[in-house]
This record gives C-alpha cells, structure tokens and sequence, in this order.
C-alpha cells in the first residue's frame, strides 16, 4: 500500500509515519510532502493509495490542493487539529477526518477501511472486464 503524509510540519509527519508503521497490517511505502504544491507533486508521481492529508498549511489548504487533483485515485483522509472543516472535508469524499493528536486505533481503522474500499474498487474493475471480455 502506497501512503502519502501531507503536512506542513515535519513532527507531525514523523509521528504519523510511525504510526502507520505501528498499526500497519503489512508493507507500507510512506511519502512525505509538505504542502500543496509538493502535495501535489508527489501525488502526480508516486500515485498512492491513501492520502493522509492536514487542512490548514504553509502555502494553501488540503482543500486548495484537491481541488486541482483531477479524478483522484486515492482514498483520502483528512488529519487535522480543526473540527471546523469536517463537512467540507467529506465533499471531497473524504472516507475519514481525524482530529490532532491522532489515537492510534482511530487511524488503523481508517487505514483499514480505505485498504477494503481499494480491494472491492479493484474487484469491481476485474468484473466489468471480465464481462467485457465474455460480451465480446
């Protein structure tokens, strides 16, 4: 599974890596960026399956950065010391928002339901291909 940390402040980064490490079933390839534009720069070359994404940062918000991604191909959560962005955070389809200082079991569990959206998006594809294959 291919993790994308995106946050301004590199002590967050480091303890939300360990973290991932820790409560990760499996290998993990773990980016880092530290905002928007080297958020989505990374985004566009390292092609991960989650992003772990902080709302307010140095050069824009999370919310900057996803409004340029176009057709994300990620399960997004939202890691950030405010509650107040919650619902804007689920219009981008968001599959969590977690609050500062993260609890450990909250990220696993987020992980893992992101880990089971990927599994059941990548069987649906095998299916409509399946099926394409059988109509033609």
């Amino acid at each position: 599974m291919k993790i994308l940390l995106v946050d301004n402040e590199k002590e967050i980064r480091l303890v939300l890596k360990e973290l991932v490490i820790t409560c990760g079933s499996g290998q993990h390839i773990i980016e880092e960026a530290d905002g928007v534009v080297s958020g989505l720069e990374k985004i566009n070359s390292f092609k991960p399956d989650i992003v772990l994404l902080d709302v307010e940062m140095d050069d824009g918000s999370g919310f900057d950065l996803m409004k340029q991604v176009v057709n994300p191909g990620f399960q997004l959560i939202f890691v950030t010391a405010h509650n107040k962005y919650a619902i804007e955070a689920f219009q981008f389809s968001a599959i969590d928002y977690l609050l500062k200082p993260v609890d450990p079991d909250a990220l696993q569990i987020s992980i893992q339901k992101a880990s089971v959206n990927i599994r059941n998006s990548n069987l649906q594809q095998q299916v409509q291909i399946l099926l394409q294959q059988l109509a033609g």
